[in-house]
């Protein structure tokens, strides 16, 4: 994944205050905008600014990359270079839905602001989530002085059984508060017992009913949207609520077919057969045992990878001679 300084993308410092932040981003939007640039990258450009000053500009979000950012720098990384980060480096960090500065500049530039607005780098949707680019903003009371407290985003990431049994998990959360006039941002930690619903997917929010910012003058609280991915499996591969792994079977029991046993991601043992004269990438589908729903679970793929043994003894060579013996037409290229 490419890592991306937005320190460097704004030319600021690590301590750059928010003034600052908002100087930079002004001078090089009016340097990058496609609609007065003559930079022939403009676009490009102008969508990465807009991403950083996303990012630095918002309390909470600056606040998270600071933390993540930090691990990168410490081993020297810069904005571009190819960054493998630690499982879970993305976890945990609460913020506010909010845009607010992107959709500033465009009425600044009155409209006139192209697609590259809502285009983010793969960096900015790991750490943030698709909620990271969207208003949540505060709904107000009619007629009267209440405000509703804005909604907050986390990510949480979950194991694939997690998804077929449902479960209950205890999170922390990291993020920042701030105090009656909107500053200075103070560290913020909690920590909440949540239930992991059976069948969830990728992707999917989790809406927690008043666990967002306080309301104002008596309103209501708003809610907490945790945000669903899956850690990496060697062993499986999702795709919606569709699950695929990899089953080995021998030569044998690709050539003749047969009957095997296969564990499912809930634990469950069943006999599947492989159809005779199986080839290495051909799909077996196991209806209904992906990732469950009361309407429509997935299915459960199983995607046959042929294991060839080494040839050890002199009979096992013999063996395979005589096989080779037994097709002298095959040519598999």
């Amino acid at each position: 994944m490419e890592f991306k300084d937005y320190y460097q993308i704004l030319g600021v410092d690590k301590s750059a205050s928010a003034d600052d932040i908002k100087k930079a981003f002004r001078r090089l939007a009016r340097k990058y905008h496609p609609d007065v640039s003559k930079e022939p990258d403009a676009t490009e450009r102008m969508a990465e600014v807009n991403e950083a000053n996303t990012v630095l500009s918002d309390p909470e979000k600056r606040a998270a990359y600071d933390s993540v950012g930090a691990q990168n720098w410490a081993a020297g990384a810069r904005s571009g270079d190819d960054v493998r980060p630690p499982p879970g480096w993305n976890e945990g960090f609460e913020f506010s839905g909010g845009d607010g500065n992107a959709e500033a500049f465009r009425h600044a530039f009155h409209g006139q602001f192209g697609s590259e607005a809502g285009e983010y780098s793969d960096f900015f949707e790991q750490l943030f989530g698709r909620a990271g680019r969207f208003q949540a903003g505060r709904r107000h009371g009619q007629g009267s002085t209440q405000m509703r407290g804005e909604d907050r985003h986390a990510r949480i990431e979950l194991e694939l059984i997690d998804a077929y049994k449902g479960t209950e998990r205890s999170i922390t959360l990291h993020g920042v508060r701030l105090d009656e006039q909107g500053q200075p941002p103070v560290p913020e930690e909690r920590t909440l017992q949540v239930k992991i619903p059976k069948g969830v997917k990728e992707g999917q929010l989790i809406r927690l009913t008043g666990q967002g910012s306080p309301g104002f003058g008596g309103g209501a609280a708003g809610d907490l949207f945790l945000e669903v991915h899956f850690r990496p499996d060697t062993h499986w591969r999702i795709d919606g609520r569709d699950v695929t792994r990899n089953l080995y079977v021998t030569p044998w029991e690709a050539s003749l077919g047969g009957s095997v046993q296969v564990t499912t991601p809930d634990g469950a043992v069943v006999e599947v057969t492989v159809p005779a004269g199986s080839g290495s990438g051909r799909k077996l589908r196991l209806k209904g045992r992906g990732i469950p729903s009361a309407s429509a679970p997935g299915d459960l793929y199983l995607e046959l990878d042929i294991a060839v043994p080494g040839t050890i003894t002199d009979a096992q060579k013999a063996a395979w001679s005589a096989l080779a013996a037994a097709y002298p037409g095959f040519d598999p290229r």
